[in-house]
């Protein structure tokens, strides 16, 4: 017979944490609100440079469970410096890239994650994911920029045409960009969005929000 895999304690305790599922009203579920930053965006060959994320729960954000981290990465690409500044011999502190998903999975433990255009960082996390021999992400998943269509008249769309950036909804809803491409500086933005989406939608619960999102899910 084949021995079971074993996992480590981190990945144990993550799992364990969606045993009860998670809650059925929108103002007693725990949202990460999480963006990563990348050497490119080639989902297959480019790795992850920074993950941050803030945690919502109750419509607030909450400040002291905020975090960001910068990945050791062999991977590097000079293109990418132009849109996040990140350098390869820069000064920030870096850490291990398991070290960085541990960190991350346990802001995610019983929570619903957020992303704007989610598919690519949950793409890019399940690849870190895998290169460390750990599955997929158990989290549901909602989509800001589906979320944000949502919300608008069909001038408004006309305006925006099919594809939301993350600066149109800053604009929208007057958000400041001071960090904008950076991993927190992001997820701030995208956060402060969904909070203007959440008040715009009024869901009844949960399910109802996911079924306005209804494109990505793990």
């Amino acid at each position: 017979m084949w021995a079971k895999k074993t996992y480590p304690n981190y990945w144990n305790n993550y799992i364990a944490s969606f045993d009860n599922g998670i809650q059925r009203e929108v103002k007693d579920n725990k949202f990460v609100v999480l963006d990563t930053e990348t050497t490119g965006f080639d989902v297959k060959n480019d790795r992850i440079l920074s993950i941050g994320a803030l945690v919502i729960n109750n419509k607030e954000i909450k400040p002291s469970e905020a975090f960001e981290v910068y990945v050791e990465q062999e991977h590097y690409s000079k293109e990418s410096v132009k849109i996040h500044g990140i350098l390869k011999k820069g000064k920030v502190k870096r850490i291990a890239e398991e070290e960085a998903l541990k960190n991350t999975l346990k802001t995610l433990e019983q929570a619903v994650l957020v992303a704007h255009h989610a598919m690519y960082d949950v793409t890019m996390l399940n690849n870190a994911l895998k290169r460390q021999g750990l599955p997929k992400l158990k989290n549901k998943v909602l989509d800001t920029s589906t979320l944000f269509a949502k919300t608008l008249s069909i001038r408004e769309k006309e305006k925006y045409g099919s594809h939301f950036t993350l600066d149109n909804l800053a604009e929208k809803y007057k958000i400041p960009v001071n960090d904008r491409h950076t991993a927190l500086g992001d997820a701030y933005i995208t956060a402060i969005a969904f909070l203007h989406i959440l008040s715009k939608l009024k869901p009844a619960s949960l399910n109802d929000l996911f079924k306005r999102d209804g494109v990505f899910k793990l």
